[in-house]
């Protein structure tokens, strides 16, 4: 699966803003042949500097992470590269927490720091294909897992 077209969600907080457009800078050349993803205005600061196209979702803030998180869920996105501030309180708290969750969850590749971005896209399973385990989180039938004690 040599040479597989990710499909990369690239969000920051306004704290960590300018540390992303640096590393995805140094990176541009192995962020371009992929499909990339941001929230509002880290994406349009992306695409700016990048000179890269950009699937730009609402800021943060007002749903732009749960829309993240939803295509994560849907298997729509591959990796998730997160700065977030964890120094500074967010309003959309609760949103940033199930951005989280859910990409693990879903077992999905996530940086949220410098040191973790780079070892991700240095990987040699970033670019040779790598084939992720999705768990199996389908219909669950809650009688049938109850024990004869509970029943």
């Amino acid at each position: 699966m040599a040479g597989r077209v990710h499909n990369i969600a690239l969000v920051a907080h306004d704290n960590k803003k300018a540390e992303l457009l640096e590393w995805a800078s140094f990176n541009k050349g192995s962020l371009a042949p992929h499909h990339l993803y941001a929230t509002g205005t880290t994406g349009t600061m992306l695409e700016f500097e990048l000179g890269l196209k950009v699937h730009r979702f609402m800021s943060g803030p007002v749903g732009g992470d749960q829309q993240i998180g939803a295509k994560i869920a849907e298997g729509k996105i591959d990796m998730l590269f997160f700065f977030w501030d964890p120094l500074e309180p967010q309003p959309h708290d609760p949103d940033v927490k199930a951005l989280l969750r859910i990409s693990t969850v879903w077992n999905t590749p996530m940086a949220c720091n410098v040191a973790t971005a780079d070892f991700l896209i240095s990987s040699p399973l970033f670019t040779e294909g790598y084939q992720r385990v999705i768990p199996d989180h389908g219909p669950r039938d809650w009688e049938e897992m109850r024990t004869e004690d509970e029943a």
